[in-house]
């Protein structure tokens, strides 16, 4: 089919975009690729439909389904029709609005039609040169014509004759508008295929060309059964906008599939039939994720200590507490909003979800689902991972503002009530706002540059640019400021605001106020910021309730967890050792026991609970202790060190904590494993194994997958 009949079609609503796709993504660099390739005859890939006869709901709502006949819906290809019609039409498609376009229109896109260059549209350069005219005209034979061009150039340019230049304009404007008349390639879905089975398709092309991220294509799940799905969400995210939480698709997306399957694993959940979740399913995650936000956000910016979404270095830790919040009837009790606060600050400082976000926001999503005293796991994951959460002076040394630390400076700042260093205000408003607080050097860099350092120097750009270099004042402050030396325009602020350099950290000590004390200045203050923030996150911690409430009443019981059932991180076994089958001890049967805590070593950690059957009801361990005869319980311990020793080896007991719990008068074994920092082999007849959890699973890796997986999940 031609891509001028391609277009009518899309014009006239013959072929219709489905409501759940994606946005208009591309870039305008991609839109400008797209047009030079079809000039210049190069394959641009093909366009899928799906004809039917039930299309679901339009894009925008551009025409009631019920009115239309046998529909072409566009499956694949969205972004290359809508460029195309974008330029050769010149108008916003009807299935989009121009308030679907965010700075990435490209129809500002001119071309050269003597050179046949494209470029955007740039003023100084086009304005008195003829020869660069909108694409948009020059697909427009009455806008654009060789003759007249040629006519405008040969005024000023008489060493070129007018006959050549004409030529070879009109052969550049034919090549540009025989694009209209192009066969495009055109796949099609028969018209027996159901919704659902049409989104299965949509995902496998998807991996190719501008490929949809994993919450994107869950996006496409969603919308295929809750049609106005991605609607909703976007008023949601401008809604948020307006008051400074810039949230997107993809972290709503998330927050929907945490919501219904309590877990974070794209991957795992766009392989669901989602038909297993209703369109009111989906309403109601929907209702609570919504009033969760609303709930949340105002405690994030209570005192301006969250003002915007730019003061978090990833929303990614907005995750785990609106998962709690959801499943919590949207409240904190007792400390636990302040504790919350102090995980979510530790998170950014350390970079929790810096690297395997999917993998480490499941660990935490399951943390906070089934481990009593859940804000202590989420901190020792970090803990884990960083090996401790006080900040030291060292961090801050030689970082600038891309750290996070950076960041936490600024919220320990507004914190602390500073005010600004001219005016008195408060410090509040967003880092990088124009009219609001700058980032200023404390010792100027031009003052620095002038005085001590090199600024082509690579260490001394890092020094002069250093965190602890920083403070936080007003735009026009900073200016004013300038390059002046610290020792002349400290005192005057100190003077004026007694208290204005305390609330910023700044030394008290006038003599390293100047250049040649510039690195004393700097140790002495990296100290106090890291004092701050200790102190910052101490204090959240400890936070008083009006209502004298304790912690306790967040913890969850081993109950609570039986019920949640067997996921990546919680498996049940009925016995240790003892076959109920056989009714004796089985060696089988221990070593299903050293599988998974091998493939929780080799993960991200778990739990083992044993005297348990696969649905959860408690069996209790009567049959394993008394298999030990007088030893009793003391004896199903120590068989249990042995096990470890033997299939694992005795240093794994680092990472395995085992206790006995009681429930329905009932003994069960509690076994609590850390995610190893190396990887674990375990020794089964003088072979040595590897096991990893996939899929709620131990699953065996040969030593090929096992190198594989070491160099991923051990290398930094």
């Amino acid at each position: 089919m031609e891509i001028r009949q391609i277009l009518d079609g899309a014009e006239s609503l013959e072929m219709v975009m489905p409501e759940f796709q994606r946005e208009y993504v591309w870039t305008i660099d991609a839109a400008k690729s797209l047009i030079v390739s079809l000039y210049k005859g190069y394959p641009t890939g093909s366009l899928l439909f799906w004809e039917t006869e039930t299309p679901p709901e339009i894009k925008n709502k551009a025409i009631d389904v019920n009115k239309l006949g046998l529909t072409k819906v566009i499956l694949d290809g969205q972004q290359r029709l809508t460029t195309l019609y974008l330029l050769i039409k010149g108008e916003i498609p009807p299935y989009y609005t121009i308030d679907d376009f965010d700075n990435n229109d490209p129809r500002h896109l001119f071309f050269n039609v003597f050179t046949g260059e494209f470029q955007f549209y740039m003023k100084s350069k086009m304005d008195t040169n003829p020869f660069w005219n909108s694409v948009i005209d020059c697909f427009n034979e009455e806008k654009v014509e060789a003759f007249d061009i040629s006519e405008k150039f040969i005024e000023t340019n008489e060493d070129k004759e007018f006959r050549e230049v004409a030529k070879t304009i009109s052969k550049n404007l034919n090549r540009l508008r025989l694009i209209k008349k192009q066969q495009y390639p055109i796949q099609s879905v028969p018209k027996t295929a159901t919704i659902d089975e049409a989104i299965d398709v949509f995902d496998l092309v998807n991996s190719k060309g501008t490929k949809l991220t994993d919450a994107e294509l869950v996006l496409t799940h969603f919308t295929g059964t809750w049609a106005q799905a991605r609607r909703v969400m976007k008023k949601k995210i401008l809604d948020l906008k307006e008051i400074g939480f810039e949230l997107n698709l993809d972290l709503l997306s998330r927050m929907m599939v945490v919501t219904l399957t309590k877990s974070a694993l794209f991957k795992k959940n766009s392989k669901l039939k989602y038909d297993n979740f209703s369109e009111e399913d989906y309403k109601t995650a929907w209702r609570k994720i919504s009033k969760a936000l609303d709930y949340l956000v105002p405690i994030l910016q209570q005192d301006g200590l969250i003002s915007s979404t730019n003061d978090l270095n990833t929303n990614n830790v907005l995750v785990p507490i609106v998962f709690y919040l959801v499943n919590n009837d949207n409240k904190f009790t007792g400390k636990l909003k302040y504790r919350f606060l102090h995980w979510m600050f530790q998170s950014l400082i350390w970079g929790r979800y810096s690297g395997q976000t999917d993998q480490r926001l499941d660990k935490d999503i399951h943390i906070i689902n089934n481990q009593p005293n859940f804000i202590e796991g989420l901190l020792n994951e970090i803990r884990d991972q960083r090996g401790r959460l006080e900040v030291k002076p060292s961090d801050l040394e030689g970082r600038g503002a891309g750290h996070a630390l950076y960041k936490m400076l600024y919220i320990v700042t507004k914190a602390n009530k500073a005010i600004d260093w001219a005016n008195g205000g408060a410090i509040y408003g967003t880092i990088g706002d124009y009219y609001s607080v700058q980032s200023h050097h404390i010792f100027p860099q031009a003052y620095l540059y002038r005085e001590k350092y090199d600024s082509q120097n690579h260490l001394d750009k890092k020094r002069v640019n250093e965190i602890a270099n920083r403070a936080f004042i007003t735009r026009d402050t900073n200016y004013y400021i300038s390059d002046t030396a610290p020792d002349d325009y400290l005192p005057e602020i100190e003077k004026v605001f007694p208290n204005a350099l305390k609330k910023q950290f700044i030394p008290s000590d006038r003599s390293t106020w100047v250049a040649d004390r510039y690195e004393e200045f700097l140790v002495t203050r990296r100290q106090s910021i890291a004092d701050e923030i200790n102190g910052f996150l101490q204090r959240l911690w400890d936070h008083e309730t009006d209502n004298g409430e304790d912690e306790s009443d967040t913890t969850q019981s081993w109950e609570s967890v039986l019920k949640t059932g067997e996921n990546n991180f919680i498996e049940f076994k009925s016995t240790l050792r003892y076959c109920l089958r056989n009714d004796q001890p089985e060696k089988y049967i221990e070593f299903s026991i050293a599988k998974t805590l091998n493939a929780f070593l080799n993960s991200e950690g778990g739990t083992l609970i044993i005297g348990v059957d696969d649905v959860g009801d408690v069996l209790g361990l009567d049959h394993d202790i008394a298999s030990f005869d007088n030893k009793g319980k003391d004896g199903f311990l120590l068989h249990f060190d042995n096990m470890i020793n033997s299939y694992l080896g005795k240093e794994q007991h680092a990472d395995i904590s085992i206790s006995l719990e009681s429930i329905e008068d009932k003994d069960i074994c509690v076994v609590e494993v850390s995610a190893s920092n190396k990887p674990v082999f375990i020794n089964k007849d003088d072979e040595k194994q590897f096991y990893v959890r996939n899929s709620a699973s131990s699953q065996p890796y040969d030593m090929s997958e096992a190198v594989e997986y070491i160099n991923k999940h051990w290398t930094k």
